[in-house]
């Protein structure tokens, strides 16, 4: 499989200088101004992870897939092309645009303008926050994941999954359709949900540090209906987040601790539900019309729980305290 990260997100906007507010002010992101009504922003050591255009027509959208090298992105071109799907090998200049070597284009069913690149460029200075974070968990995972709703998911699904090469995660069928989808240990890269358009619906980004994903919700706040889901966590990924609204008609979730996957031993998981273990109040509304009957979770029964998923450098262990927890993990009876 040649798919290896998403490695960039492209929007079209006339609210460049709004971005620019939104995306070092609250998201943490360096401004990178590219001329001509495009502003870049870096999140690591790439030259850049999201532009946004005054050039491209409002709401246009553009995902960037990386693969290793010029041999893959050769191969990828001739498998699409060979599925039938219409590849343009994009000139010198564009790429250069993007900051990468070399690319290729071309569309998914759902009519979404994917790019397939190799090379990407790093930065000769210094990753530098727009606010005081301690970083971003990106490189071999990519910068984060989408969402984007289709209006049929069983074509998505096999273009993604038998073309592409994309790994199901985890899915549910009912009440609403929808597949996690993975190239690499994130969680998932791409959720496909169907409904009657296509829509950008989210990008995630994921902090290393705790606080930085509360510090920033602290932030966002302050500032009126800018919060559109609310701190919660997900039952999939067991990602801790809340989404923000942007400049654009799409959401930011901003997030921590989300799970790996190894495809050594993961094996798809059917959900009966999308509800969060807990929060996330808001989630479904931004999908529709409100939640779809059944959707949300039912009154507890059951508490649902998982342990945080950490990295080295990001905790500190601490001895245990919860001698009820010590005696049932040693198979003691009885109350303690």
């Amino acid at each position: 499989m040649e798919i290896q990260a998403f490695g960039y997100l492209g929007i079209g906007t006339a609210k460049v200088e709004d971005w620019t507010g939104f995306a070092t002010g609250l998201l943490g992101l360096q401004t990178m101004d590219r001329g001509g009504g495009m502003r870049a922003f870096r999140m690591d050591d790439r030259k850049q992870r999201l532009f946004v255009d005054a050039g491209m027509a409002d709401g246009e959208r553009l995902f960037g897939w990386e693969v290793a090298d010029a041999t893959a992105l050769d191969a990828l071109a001739a498998r699409l092309q060979r599925a039938g799907v219409a590849v343009r090998r994009e000139a010198g200049a564009l790429a250069d645009q993007r900051c990468v070597g070399g690319l290729i284009s071309f569309h998914d069913p759902a009519g979404n303008r994917l790019e397939a690149f190799h090379g990407a460029q790093i930065a000769d200075t210094p990753f530098r926050p727009g606010r005081d974070i301690a970083g971003f968990r990106t490189g071999p995972q990519g910068m984060g994941h989408t969402l984007i709703t289709v209006p049929r998911i069983d074509t998505a699904l096999a273009f993604y999954r038998d073309l592409l090469g994309f790994r199901i995660s985890d899915f549910i069928r009912a009440p609403v359709a929808a597949y996690f989808l993975h190239v690499n240990a994130r969680h998932h890269s791409l959720a496909l949900v169907e409904a009657p358009h296509s829509v950008l619906h989210h990008l995630l980004i994921e902090y290393f540090s705790f606080d930085d994903v509360g510090q920033g919700y602290d932030i966002a706040q302050a500032e009126a209906e800018r919060i559109a889901v609310k701190l919660g966590r997900h039952p999939n990924d067991l990602m801790l987040s809340y989404y923000l609204r942007t400049p654009s008609d799409m959401l930011v979730e901003c997030g921590w601790g989300g799970r790996e996957v190894d495809d050594a031993t993961w094996q798809p998981h059917e959900m009966a539900s999308v509800g969060s273990f807990w929060g996330h109040q808001g989630l479904f509304d931004t999908l529709g019309d409100g939640p779809p009957p059944g959707d949300m979770p039912p009154p507890v029964v059951e508490i649902q729980r998982a342990p945080l998923q950490v990295m080295e450098g990001n905790y500190e262990r601490m001895s245990g305290v919860c001698p009820w927890w010590d005696a049932a993990k040693s198979g003691a009876t009885g109350g303690a």
